[in-house]
């Protein structure tokens, strides 16, 4: 990113910070700060740019922005829901299972909520006459701090970063207790699935030198850039993504999605990746040997802002290993958990994950569980 003092904001820089405001459902004052902004810039961008759509019409930017607004409200109605149906928070802790059968005495008969709970009447008479020791009280609240930042993390933390969200929440506790909780409760993080990925070599095109040589390290931001594709099936056919990851931080700089695997998808990210960054002459951009990284037109493009290009050894996946790491996080905490039945839809929920979750909030174990954001701000 370019320092501090007086900047320049290229048009290409507004339209995509106006374009993280739809789509990550994070705040204008976090994004602002996200990029160095001012707020009051940003916000300005935003209104004129409402002002643009208004006069123009309805177009592709204003279908996205009832969408994600549409999204939203889904959001608070499961958030509303959630805490109407108190059975759910409190599923597999008996303990909590009780109490909540004996604070609901209007609707039905006690014989009737234990049950729907599973739990049998004698037990929760038992449970009545005696109080509960200290520790399960505590165990209590603990488990509904956890369900809390299980839900917030989309059920993908286990144990490990559970521990490190707590502590810095001022909860001073343990792994194996966490873990304790979190296995009888049934909070179990998602688990990885087996990926699939191809790349189409087989072209005429120029390759680039491989200059990373599985070196992912970097001292720092925008030093080398890892690219690539991949897919999503949905009830339409096939979605592709294409990112671009900087290996200081895993922070995904650029994305963008299309119906097709051409070019100008892997150029669409590359260009967003730019726009955002602004980054000095230098960066090592490194993808696979396929044919939209080959191309006249991606290449230019690396050449025009000084970037060297690298590719890897025909073949071997182990050279683009991060950005195919990367792609395993995604599908597993979000693709694989649901049937799109759309491409819009995926696209949306894309855009929410990568832009409200995965860059500001989601912990790394590789980064010493802190968020790709954070681990940035940390090392300015």
């Amino acid at each position: 990113m370019t320092g501090s003092g007086m900047r320049t904001f290229t048009d290409e820089f507004k339209r995509e910070a106006i374009r993280l405001v739809q789509t990550s459902g994070r705040t204008i004052g976090q994004i602002a700060d996200d990029l160095g902004i001012g707020h009051s810039t940003l916000g300005k961008w935003l209104a004129k740019h409402r002002d643009v759509a208004l006069l123009s019409g309805p177009h592709e930017d204003t279908a996205k922005e009832l969408a994600r607004l549409r999204k939203e409200n889904e959001i608070l109605r499961a958030e509303r829901d959630l805490l109407k149906k108190a059975a759910a928070f409190f599923a597999g802790n008996k303990s909590m299972i009780f109490r909540h059968i004996d604070e609901k005495k209007a609707d039905l008969c006690i014989a009737r909520k234990c049950a729907l709970f599973g739990v049998s009447v004698s037990g929760f008479y038992a449970w009545k006459g005696r109080k509960p020791s200290r520790r399960q009280l505590d165990d209590m609240v603990l488990l509904a701090h956890i369900r809390s930042q299980f839900s917030l993390s989309h059920e993908t933390y286990g144990s490990p970063r559970m521990v490190v969200e707590l502590q810095e929440d001022g909860i001073d506790v343990g792994r194996h207790r966490v873990a304790r909780l979190m296995r009888d409760n049934g909070l179990k993080a998602l688990q990885k699935r087996g990926f699939k990925k191809t790349t189409d070599s087989d072209h005429g095109g120029p390759v680039a030198p491989n200059m990373l040589d599985q070196d992912f390290t970097a001292d720092g931001p925008d030093q080398k850039w890892g690219a690539d594709i991949s897919y999503i099936w949905t009830a339409e056919g096939w979605l592709y993504l294409a990112i671009v990851v900087d290996l200081f931080s895993r922070r995904i700089v650029g994305w963008a999605t299309s119906d097709r695997m051409k070019k100008d998808l892997a150029l669409t990210a590359l260009k967003r990746a730019l726009a955002i960054r602004q980054p000095a002459a230098g960066i090592i951009h490194h993808s696979d040997r396929g044919s939209q990284y080959c191309s006249g037109d991606y290449r230019k493009l690396l050449a025009d802002h000084k970037t060297f290009a690298s590719m890897s050894g025909k073949g071997n996946c182990y050279d683009n290993a991060m950005v195919e790491t990367v792609f395993k996080t995604i599908k597993s905490e979000l693709i694989w958990r649901t049937a799109w039945q759309s491409r819009r839809q995926a696209d949306i929920a894309i855009g929410r994950y990568i832009d409200g979750f995965y860059n500001p909030v989601r912990r790394h174990s590789a980064l010493g569980y802190k968020s790709p954001c954070r681990f940035e701000a940390e090392a300015a």
